[in-house]
């Protein structure tokens, strides 16, 4: 496995590698099983002939001024040992400095999918989510690229990304990975209180709860909204919903009478870690 750390060495290990099929999975580290879910698709997208990348990078561009870039945590020794268990060929893991020079002046700005959900309550955080998959997908130049589908808003954002900007990336988004409990898991989960984390499946527990209604012919999204907003205040007394909300899963605008696959969305701060979850209802 070979381990880069800046764009000449990238651009190296991509000439030598060309005509074999590249896998790209980006990551902020941290990783965990359901990073580790993301990078043995990847090996099997890729095949015995191809080649799994993986990038690991905090990208300071998608930190606001009052969230937690520099608390985020960084494993890279324990990160490198997951990817090469996994299947990883490559691993890119530059500093903030290779990426972005110091005088930058041009940022990609996203104008539609980023109005609601996070992006409403994290203004300019899908700008820098958009500028830093560009440059990682013109820095790999890969064929195809996996992302899990926890952060629904991101992978809808990054598939408009491709379809705009012409990228000849086939994307893939795979199912979140959960713990036993149905917490999806996060890098972030580790900041919880034993309090906190043992509430924390309440949002998993409102998702399904909204699924069950929906299976009973429920179709009113402020209705599901409403349950889903009660379930998480009974069985998670001690946190603060930042929102719940039903949303076409691929404009991610309010439902209507044409939307085909509705996505369920919650976002919920337990003390100041902020956890996402969603559900698909069709």
């Amino acid at each position: 496995m070979n381990v880069i750390n800046n764009i000449r060495q990238l651009r190296s290990w991509s000439t030598i590698n060309k005509g074999a099929r590249c896998v790209f999975v980006p990551t902020m580290g941290a990783l965990h099983d359901g990073h580790a879910a993301l990078i043995r698709t990847a090996r099997e997208i890729a095949g015995q002939n191809g080649n799994v990348a993986v990038s690991i990078f905090v990208n300071p561009l998608q930190f606001g001024p009052n969230e937690d870039l520099a608390k985020y945590p960084r494993t890279l020794i324990e990160d490198l040992g997951l990817c090469r268990d996994n299947g990883a060929d490559m691993i890119f893991a530059p500093k903030a400095e290779d990426l972005y020079p110091t005088d930058r002046s041009i940022v990609l700005q996203e104008t539609s999918l980023s109005q609601r959900l996070c992006g409403a309550s994290r203004p300019g955080h899908f700008d820098g989510v958009c500028t830093i998959v560009a440059k990682l997908f013109n820095l790999v130049q890969c064929d195809d690229a996996v992302f899990g589908k926890k952060d629904y808003q991101q992978f809808a954002i990054i598939r408009r990304l491709v379809r705009d900007l012409d990228f000849n990336v086939v994307l893939h988004g795979v199912e979140t990975v959960r713990e036993a409990d149905g917490l999806a898991m996060s890098s972030r989960n580790r900041y919880l209180s034993p309090e906190e984390r043992a509430q924390a499946p309440a949002l998993r527990t409102a998702l399904l709860a909204a699924r069950d209604a929906w299976k009973n012919g429920e179709r009113d999204p402020a209705a599901l909204e409403r349950l889903i907003t009660q379930t998480i205040q009974d069985k998670a007394p001690s946190s603060r919903i930042d929102y719940v909300s039903a949303a076409d899963a691929t404009t991610l605008q309010p439902v209507t009478a044409t939307t085909e696959l509705v996505v369920i969305a919650v976002a919920v701060f337990f003390g100041s870690t902020r956890l996402i979850d969603n559900i698909e209802l069709k």
